[in-house]
């Protein structure tokens, strides 16, 4: 017996809370047939530069005999029920070691995490604000040292660490990440596009 309700593909779950699924952005569109997955995955041509150039800058300025930059919404299970997806992970390669390199999900938490948008459907779980406070608390919760968020609009940078003071900066400041490594925003852009 049909009952109407077309079931929701894996392939569309963002990430996982506490064993509840958050849905990529636009996925009733999708449901409808108005969208394909591709066009819910897909990033702006914006936040694919930031993410190439920061990834850029990070490996010339990080030691990189000391760290490994992951890209590319690396999958971060921060327990058996929830996972989390990051955008840009450092990790600090000695810790790692140990780890064997398979297509599965790291269970270990990196130093620090950059996050360019979402591309989670936020309002199935509180609304942008909520979401990105809860997976900002999240990370660090899970031993993330450092969560730095980009947001393309508006132009603004979120700096979060434990035990510390979150902080929200314009693209103009320059932004600690570790080590020697910084980044500012506005330069990065300025320098592409010049």
């Amino acid at each position: 017996m049909k009952t109407g309700i077309t079931p929701i593909p894996e392939s569309l779950v963002y990430e996982k809370i506490n064993g509840r699924p958050v849905y990529y952005r636009g996925y009733r569109e999708y449901l409808l047939g108005q969208k394909t997955e591709e066009e819910l995955m897909g990033s702006s041509y914006l936040q694919a530069l930031v993410v190439s150039e920061l990834f850029l800058l990070l490996s010339r300025e990080l030691d990189l005999g000391q760290y490994r930059i992951l890209p590319n919404e690396l999958g971060l299970k921060l327990g058996r029920q929830s996972r989390r997806a990051a955008d840009l992970a450092i990790i600090d390669k000695k810790r790692f070691q140990h780890i064997p390199v398979e297509n599965k999900y790291l269970g270990e938490a990196p130093e620090v995490v950059i996050e360019i948008d979402t591309k989670a459907e936020v309002r199935d779980v509180g609304g942008l604000e909520n979401y990105y406070k809860k997976k900002t608390a999240d990370l660090l919760n899970f031993g993330v040292k450092k969560v730095i968020w980009i947001f393309t609009e508006p132009r603004t940078i979120l700096l979060a660490e434990p035990d510390s003071e979150w902080q929200i900066v314009g693209w103009d400041r320059e932004v600690h990440v570790l080590g020697n490594a910084r980044f500012c925003l506005q330069t990065i852009i300025n320098d592409t596009i010049a």
